[in-house]
Formats: structure tokens, C-alpha cells, sequence
């Protein structure tokens, strides 16, 4: 006996709504990735950008390049306000920097002998995991959600702060 219509369209039903949702899963977990992507790039790069955005209160001064090695650059620290206490060396990440004598204005980790730059530049460079975690997220935008506009706008947000920090450096 063979199947009558009813149950054909009901099978047939069945299995559109089943691939339906198969595609609002996949959508989903799209999402979900590119949404990782981009808070995995805002966690990385908020630790250094917090010291250099949101200065207030915080130990600032200069600091003056003596030496450089492979990761890292060191000199003296004078600090900016009176109440500061000088340092004889910190440490700053050699990316920043290239010159030797160089005078940069840095703001300090607390409890730490590192520095990180302040002002546009060191915000920028601050920035720089969340520039790259926007041109992958846009990578996953276009290709797992189709949604090539918002991909192209993520991609160049992303490449716009790469070349503004490149500049800025």
C-alpha cells in the first residue's frame, strides 16, 4: 500500500523543519564563535589599555630608554607629580620603541615594575589583540553567517586600528 499524501507532506514537513533548525543551530553557534572571538579580544587587550586609558590616580611619569633587549626595553622612571618616587628601572614592551634615549610618558602597573605608554599611542597599542580579534571575527562573520556587509565592516574596523597604531609607533 503507498503512502498517502497526507503522510508524504507530513514527512516532507518534518524534514524542512528539521534542516530549518539545523541552520538556526548553525547560525547560533556562528554567532556564538565571533561573539568569543571578540570578547577574547577585548579581555586580552583590556589588562595594558586600562593603564593607559584611565590614568587618574595612577602612578605617571617618563620614561628614558637606556637598553634593549629581545622582548623588552628598560630605563630610569622619573615620576610626573612630586609625591611620585623615582625608579632606577622599569621595564616597557620593546614594540613601543625603537630609539635608544627615547623619552616616553608611561604610567605604571601597580605593584609592578613595568610601564605601559599613555596617550594616543600607547591607547592604540593597547588596542591592537581587539584589532585582531575583529579581523577574525570577520572572517567568521563572512563565512559562517553569510553576513558579508557586517564582515567587511568588522575587517576594516579591525585594519583601520592596525594601521592607526602603526602610524602612531
Amino acid at each position: 500500500m503507498a503512502p498517502t499524501k497526507s503522510k508524504r507532506s507530513f514527512a516532507r514537513r518534518l524534514g524542512e523543519s528539521t534542516y530549518g533548525l539545523l541552520l538556526v543551530g548553525k547560525h547560533a553557534v556562528m554567532a556564538g564563535v565571533a561573539l568569543l572571538v571578540l570578547v577574547a579580544g577585548v579581555w586580552t587587550s583590556w589588562d595594558t589599555a586600562q593603564h593607559a586609558m584611565l590614568t587618574k590616580g595612577r602612578e605617571r611619569g617618563t620614561l628614558t630608554i637606556e637598553r634593549c633587549d629581545a622582548d623588552a626595553c628598560t630605563g630610569p622612571f622619573v615620576a610626573a607629580a612630586p609625591a611620585g618616587a623615582d625608579r632606577p628601572e622599569v621595564a616597557i614592551d620593546k614594540a613601543v620603541t625603537d630609539e635608544r634615549g627615547e623619552r616616553l610618558a608611561v604610567a605604571v602597573k601597580p605593584g609592578t615594575d613595568e610601564v605601559v605608554r599613555t596617550g594616543p599611542a600607547g591607547v592604540l597599542y593597547a588596542w591592537v589583540p581587539f584589532a585582531g580579534s575583529l579581523l577574525l571575527a570577520a572572517v567568521v562573520v563572512a563565512g559562517g553567517l553569510r553576513m558579508r556587509r557586517t564582515a567587511w565592516a568588522l575587517a576594516l574596523l579591525g585594519v583601520a586600528l592596525l594601521c592607526g597604531t602603526f602610524f602612531a609607533l
